[in-house]
């Protein structure tokens, strides 16, 4: 084909000066890294994230539609393997094209695959060994798993291995209960079941309701007032309309004109449209066409507004006592940056000594703040213990808006996989299946979309088991036809009941 040869020639170039470029941002990024990395595996996994972020600084988009004529990848699917796949693309490319004096060696197939390698491994840290299809299966226990033996055995029988217990409910006796009842299934199954805990940290809600008018209902253009302290101290002119509490006044000291608020996980939307001593006038911008009753409890998110707010609260603290005690791994709400996962290190480190670094945090990405600073909070948990990463996609959607969510799932999942850190796909998994028998088509697909993490979780309700065993299904068809992004090509039914039919004619 007339002018490829030039054309290659380009390519290569292009892709050689991009390497130098990624390599040396990449090693600069690491040299800053590498004194605070306390496990040594992690390095390597420390390296490839650096190399991902440099190489993610650039528009690939062009150069990825370059390579597919020559049969070439993509870059597409180079999380795990970030240097190790471009120098398999460049190794080819050269070799086309005779770069005698620039040419890149192909890594071994050991190198190729070391970070998928090590992915499993951080995985089986956290989650126990590989279940029978890629992505494990985690379960929030209900309250009823402290008396109920036969659920918790019924969901280990049906793949659950990692129950989840929420200390936002309950208490000590019955987590211990639902323990025990744990201890014995795993006996008598001879199932392999890890306890996630998860720290309620704090919980931003509308502590009181007063309604001053004659009506509890939220509409679109409605007024309502936030109020700072006590709740019977409201201006007057708000008379007539709804005044709500925060249960966590210190917001204030952050909230600004124009900042969105969001209640009951974003079901109304309104913005502050005027600030007094006494707290803040909001204006509803958008809810339900008719309208939302207002109830106290409902939870109030301010997705732009810095909240200075200590990610562990006196209960965590309480709590964090009976965690290391029985549980595999912590899960850590409202983390936003390098210093929260800090302040949890330091409280396990005054607990547990030496063996503080056994026992793995999951750290809940929630928030814009925690998605944008993903790399520096990886950096930290994951240079001290095993660390996990969980997609909370209710508030993330809260918090970063329904729109945006879908992309920054995928942009969470190419980050952890490029540190080679498991992932939780949580939040609505088969929730209408659980709460009523029979999942919506919707859910269906979601659910196999879940297979490109490392561990999905279900919440709790009445059709648990029969949900937890559909997901079973569920990954285990995905197993045989997906890996993360890679395609898994067995032979199709389809093309082989075409073939045979047309063949036969």
């Amino acid at each position: 084909m007339k002018g490829i040869p030039e054309e290659i020639n380009n390519l290569y170039d292009t892709l050689y000066a991009l390497r130098k470029e990624v390599m040396h941002d990449g090693e600069a990024i690491f040299s800053k890294w590498l004194p605070r990395i306390e496990r040594r595996p992690f390095r390597f996994s420390a390296l490839n994230l650096a190399y991902y972020l440099a190489v993610r600084c650039h528009d690939l988009r062009p150069l990825q539609e370059q390579l597919l004529p020559f049969g070439l990848s993509s870059l597409g699917r180079s999380e795990a393997r970030t240097m190790a796949n471009l120098d398999a693309v460049m190794a080819t490319l050269g070799r086309l094209c005779g770069k005698d004096d620039k040419l890149i060696d192909y890594p071994t197939s050991k190198w190729f695959f070391h970070g998928n390698r090590l992915l499993a491994h951080n995985t089986g840290l956290i989650f126990g060994n590989q279940a029978a299809h890629y992505t494990h299966i985690m379960v929030t226990l209900p309250t009823e798993a402290a008396a109920d033996y036969a659920l918790v055995r019924d969901l280990l029988l049906n793949g659950t291995d990692t129950v989840r217990i929420n200390c936002a409910h309950d208490n000590q006796v019955v987590w211990f209960a639902m323990l025990d009842n744990l201890k014995r299934a795993k006996k008598e199954t001879n199932r392999n079941c890890r306890v996630y805990m998860d720290l309620a940290g704090p919980k931003i809600r509308i502590s009181q309701v007063l309604f001053t008018g004659d009506t509890d209902r939220l509409m679109n253009g409605d007024t309502f007032f936030l109020a700072k302290n006590n709740i019977s101290d409201y201006p007057a002119d708000i008379k007539g309309n709804p005044v709500l509490t925060c249960s966590i006044p210190v917001v204030f000291s952050s909230l600004k004109k124009g900042d969105p608020v969001l209640i009951d996980d974003g079901k109304v939307s309104a913005i502050v449209s005027k600030l007094t001593e006494q707290g803040a006038y909001l204006t509803v911008t958008a809810t339900k066409e008719k309208g939302f009753r207002i109830k106290n409890n409902k939870s109030l998110n301010f997705p732009n507004t810095y909240l200075d707010i200590t990610p562990l609260t006196d209960k965590d603290l309480s709590d964090l006592d009976f965690i290391i005690k029985y549980a595999d791994s912590v899960g850590y709400s409202f983390v936003r940056n390098a210093d929260d996962i800090k302040l949890l290190q330091y409280e396990l480190q005054k607990r547990l000594g030496k063996k503080a670094s056994s026992l793995a945090i999951i750290g809940k990405v929630e928030t814009k703040d925690s998605a944008k600073n993903l790399p520096e909070i990886i950096m930290q948990a994951a240079s001290k213990q095993p660390f996990g990463v969980m997609i909370a996609r209710g508030d993330l959607a809260v918090e970063a808006g329904y729109h945006r969510l879908s992309e920054l799932q995928e942009e969470i999942l190419w980050i952890c996989e490029a540190a080679h850190i498991p992932v939780i796909w949580a939040t609505q998994v088969l929730e209408t299946m659980v709460k009523t028998g029979m999942p919506t088509r919707a859910e269906i697909t979601d659910a196999a979309m879940s297979a490109r993490a490392e561990c999905v979780m279900l919440n709790k309700g009445p059709h648990i088991v029969k949900a937890v065993a559909a997901l079973t299904d569920i990954l285990f068809r995905m197993k045989q036809h997906q890996y993360k992004k890679t395609s898994q090509l067995r032979a199709l039914g389809i093309a082989v009941d075409t073939v045979r039919k047309e063949l036969r004619k």
